[in-house]
């Protein structure tokens, strides 16, 4: 029968989705239980920090504020801003902050990749390629906290040449959407960077708040990584050649989601679609290194970027297909068979999806900026912002998906997110 052939197709669906995944729940574990190593001595660094900036007016001053209330050296620190095809006044409010800032007009390179490689180059022109140990890369929405600085040097001290940091969210309470990445944020600073760094295997960058030594950026030729998810890019550049990303989990920034559908569904496009762009052109050498002394990387950064986007997409067609061959056969009776056993896939994937959510939710509840009721309600929709992966999926594989700003108007200052732990 049509319905039983479906049932179990889904059924081995769930089973792979599982196997694949499961090591993430161990993940978990080590998170609770292992702890973490003591930093080396500390090395005083000098830090330039790279801000790309589009029409960021609302929310520029801000980041550039929280950064001069750095428990760590000022001297030690120079910030640069990229304004990049701006058409509002961000550049003179940057200027006004006492950032060094460079103006960026290129309609044809529309990118964040594009407006890093033209800001490192100036730099590189201005103060030669050698001035700074290392270069911190924020988005102009971020807010620091004060000792953000400092947690970032301690783990670059302890030699890692890039790191990454702890994630968190401006204003997760402000809707579902916003909550959605908000509790996916922290559970990937909580439950896979941390234990990553925690078993001596590479984290990943995730958009903003990471850090590299500019001898990797040398060694590259300048900032060459220009794809949709320029971060996924560079964070597996650095896995195949063998460098591990740190994580500092004790550096947090702050950043601004998305809070409506439309936006969250074109990030989220982008996300997908460079994900698939990654893979075409890191793919062979990720399967290559699995089966080398670089197995754990490898094999992590491949679950990222590929096996849930497919699953889920087939998933999806199975159902499709099933449903067209039932109506075709005019075997009426098995279409709604087909259906719940579609239904009990997604309901699988809620359930799975709300362990997470919940695990998360309740570690991380002091550092989850809104009203207890929130956070639990948010815990119940999350899987369901997860769940609409499936469509953008489907939709960013057959589509032309193209780099498009985020608006940011959140303009909250890190004294107002300090008073409110």
């Amino acid at each position: 029968m049509i319905s039983q052939v479906i049932y179990t197709i889904m059924r081995i669906t769930g089973l792979v989705f599982t196997l694949c995944y499961a090591y993430q729940f161990f993940y978990i574990a080590v998170a609770f239980f292992k702890k973490s190593k003591p930093h080396l001595p500390t090395v005083p660094h000098k830090i330039g920090i790279l801000i790309s900036a589009r029409n960021e007016k609302n929310v520029i001053g801000n980041l550039i504020d929280s950064i001069k209330k750095q428990t760590y050296s000022l001297d030690l620190v120079t910030i640069f801003v990229i304004a990049d095809n701006c058409t509002d006044d961000t550049a003179e409010i940057a200027r006004s902050y006492g950032a060094v800032v460079y103006e960026r007009n290129d309609p044809k390179k529309i990118g964040k990749g594009y407006a890093l490689e033209f800001l490192y180059n100036n730099i590189v022109k201005d103060y030669g390629d050698t001035e700074f140990d290392a270069y911190l890369v924020l988005d102009a929405d971020n807010v620091l906290d004060p000792h953000y600085l400092e947690e970032m040097n301690k783990t670059f001290s302890d030699g890692y040449q890039v790191l990454t940091s702890y994630r968190n969210s401006k204003n997760f309470g402000d809707n579902w959407i916003s909550a959605g990445y908000g509790l996916w944020f922290l559970r990937e600073s909580k439950y896979l960077n941390n234990p990553r760094m925690l078993l001596n295997t590479s984290c990943a960058v995730s958009g903003t708040g990471f850090m590299f030594d500019s001898a990797v950026i040398r060694e590259v030729g300048g900032w060459k990584f220009f794809l949709l998810t320029e971060d996924i890019e560079f964070t597996i550049y650095n896995v195949v050649n063998g460098r591990k990303v740190g994580y500092a989990r004790g550096a947090e920034l702050y950043d601004e989601q998305p809070v409506t559908f439309a936006q969250s569904w074109r990030q989220r496009m982008r996300w997908t679609k460079g994900y698939i762009q990654v893979w075409g052109k890191f793919g062979p050498s990720i399967v290559k290194n699995i089966f080398s002394k670089k197995f754990t990387s490898c094999y992590d950064m491949f679950m990222t970027i590929l096996p849930a986007m497919i699953l889920s997409l087939f998933g999806v067609i199975t159902f499709v297909v099933g449903m067209v061959v039932a109506l075709c056969m005019q075997q009426f009776d098995q279409l709604l068979p087909i259906l719940f056993s579609f239904l009990s896939l997604l309901g699988s994937s809620y359930s799975l999806l709300f362990v997470i959510g919940m695990i998360t939710t309740i570690s991380e509840w002091k550092k989850i900026h809104t009203s207890n009721f929130k956070k639990i309600f948010y815990t119940f929709t999350f899987p369901l912002f997860m769940l609409t992966y499936i469509p953008i999926t489907f939709c960013a594989i057959f589509s032309k998906v193209e780099w498009k700003p985020i608006t940011h108007g959140k303009s909250t200052t890190i004294d107002e997110l300090i008073d409110t732990k």
